[in-house]
């Protein structure tokens, strides 16, 4: 694993960097030429698919050693990409490896773990449906003959322009407000049923297929669309999130540890009032919190791990580590850009992008405020409170 981190490394710094710099870390709207061309690159290295099963392909790391090795490849905004490891195919692989039929895992995972084809994980909803609370779900498929009807809009849909699939949350029984009655979908795009409305306009701009609109309107699917039991869909989400969540820590910690580095150095180099930057108080501050930031946020994240690995649900050790991880970021990267003063706002250097990349991480994959919630649940209950 040791071997993997460091030709992950090297691999980021000769082959990716110089792509993304040439790109400003903007993934280009026809992206696919860039992806195919940065996975191919990627096998050669023999990095691709550090978390993908070997019989896929991959290393079949568990989530203790992909941390390191995602770590690395995110300090770049295209390393998730180049070694297939990027949101939201990679959660989408984990989830259909433990969920799916072998035909579906032949026609879906397969392709997926190779780089063929991207997905998407059609969840969440405009208000009032799903959200920072699934449970909210309004989506709704019917049985019919031979199958299942799907009606609803989703939003924010990450990936879908593109996407060869989705893995789409439906309500199958109840009402929305209830916590079960949940059911996924695997719809093929190219089902007339399913529509890519829009992509809605965000501050990031670093992922293929962008944040999307999607409408399904009596999109008709099959029996063996179903991704696992009916009425489970709720649980297997659990499948994916906690793990995904672990997997976007370390792809943004990568990222902020590439902010520091770069912050670092310009405040070894630049002088000023008569000394270097690095020998200012000030500036030994905020180099000092980040370094405690990003001590602390690969603590949590291996603490997390350790208990997904252990087979435990880990939901307070998620949600702690998620939390912290995304603010902490954002911490490290917005320290990073004042180090750097005025080249820290301009294009001359990726820290303006990179600010603006790692922004919606304290929302997507549930907002801090929600996750503090659900923390305060389980610290009450856990000494035998109600709340």
């Amino acid at each position: 694993m040791t071997d993997l981190v460091e030709r992950t490394t090297r691999f980021v710094r000769d082959v990716v960097i110089p792509v993304e710099e040439e790109h400003g870390g903007v993934v280009p709207s026809q992206s696919e030429p860039l992806r195919a061309e940065l996975q191919r690159a990627a096998r050669e290295a023999g990095v691709f698919g550090p978390h993908l099963p070997v019989e896929y392909g991959g290393h079949g790391l568990g989530m203790s050693d992909r941390a390191p090795v995602f770590q690395a490849a995110g300090y770049s905004l295209f390393g998730p990409l180049a070694v297939n490891a990027a949101a939201p195919d990679e959660g989408n692989a984990h989830l259909l490896d433990l969920v799916a039929t072998p035909a579906q895992k032949e026609k879906y995972l397969a392709p997926l773990a190779s780089g063929e084809v991207r997905s998407c994980f059609a969840m969440t909803e405009p208000s009032p449906g799903a959200g920072s609370d699934p449970a909210a779900l309004t989506t709704r498929a019917e049985r019919i003959a031979g199958g299942w009807r799907i009606t609803g809009r989703k939003w924010f849909i990450t990936g879908a322009d593109g996407a060869a699939y989705a893995i789409c949350m439906a309500r199958t029984t109840g009402a929305p407000g209830d916590r079960g009655g949940a059911t996924m979908f695997l719809v093929d795009a190219g089902n007339p049923g399913m529509t890519v409305l829009r992509h809605i306009p965000t501050i990031d701009e670093g992922t293929p297929g962008g944040h999307c609109e999607v409408i399904f309107a009596d999109c008709e699917v099959p029996g063996d669309a179903v991704l696992g039991e009916v009425d489970d869909g709720f649980r297997y989400a659990q499948v994916r999130l906690g793990p995904a969540r672990m997997t976007h820590c370390m792809r943004w910690l990568g990222l902020a540890r590439r902010a520091h580095d770069i912050a670092v150095t310009r405040a070894a180099d630049r002088r000023l009032f008569g000394a270097r930057l690095a020998e200012l108080g000030m500036a030994q501050q905020m180099i000092a919190d980040n370094e405690i930031d990003l001590a602390a946020a690969d603590g949590l994240i291996t603490r997390a791990c350790w208990e997904l690995d252990q087979g435990e649900p880990a939901a307070q050790a998620t949600a702690i580590a998620k939390t912290f991880v995304a603010e902490a970021v954002g911490r490290i990267v917005d320290r990073a850009v004042q180090l750097c003063g005025a080249a820290g706002v301009s294009h001359d250097l990726l820290l303006s992008r990179y600010l603006r990349e790692v922004r919606p991480f304290r929302i997507y994959d549930g907002p801090s405020e929600t996750h503090r919630w659900a923390i305060a649940r389980r610290a009450v209950r856990r000494v035998g409170g109600r709340t």
